[in-house]
């Protein structure tokens, strides 16, 4: 769920020295609608920014981090790097191996972020990889994680 992203984005803010929003208003999570609002665009824009960073540093362990032990992946690139997978990846620790490969086979991956989308339990990432190519990452929250995602492709 969204609120969970701020939850999770109050815990991350710490541990990184940001301070998010403006004064104590927008750490009053629901003392006013604009309020909530505001709180709940930034902790799910911080969200997005410490997922984008670490896929662009490359740093797996801040991926894993983002997903639950029982996460459901699934993408058409998945099939072609884990061919047994057929496109569907489950569990974290095979997630791990997916996308140690996926690091392993693209030295220069490097996301640029086009737009964030929420919805309610929702968050979709839409960005352009080094190829050029459109994506859009849609993530289905559980709490503070993901537990399931899809890869999506322009074609």
């Amino acid at each position: 769920m969204i609120l969970s992203i701020a939850a999770w984005s109050e815990k991350r803010k710490h541990s990184a020295g940001v301070t998010v929003g403006h004064g104590t208003r927008s750490t009053q999570v629901g003392a006013s609608v604009d309020c909530y609002f505001m709180t709940e665009a930034l902790s799910t824009r911080r969200f997005v920014d410490d997922w984008l960073r670490a896929w662009n540093e490359h740093d797996l362990d801040a991926i894993m981090e983002h997903f639950t032990e029982d996460v459901v992946f699934a993408s058409p690139l998945a099939a072609q790097l884990i061919p047994s997978s057929k496109g569907v990846v489950r569990g974290k620790p095979a997630l791990r191996v997916y996308w140690a490969e996926g690091l392993r086979r693209k030295p220069h991956l490097h996301f640029e972020l086009e737009g964030i989308y929420e919805g309610v339990g929702i968050v979709v990432i839409n960005y352009v990889n080094e190829s050029g190519g459109r994506v859009c990452e849609v993530l289905e929250l559980t709490g503070e994680l993901v537990s399931r995602g899809y890869g999506t492709y322009q074609s």
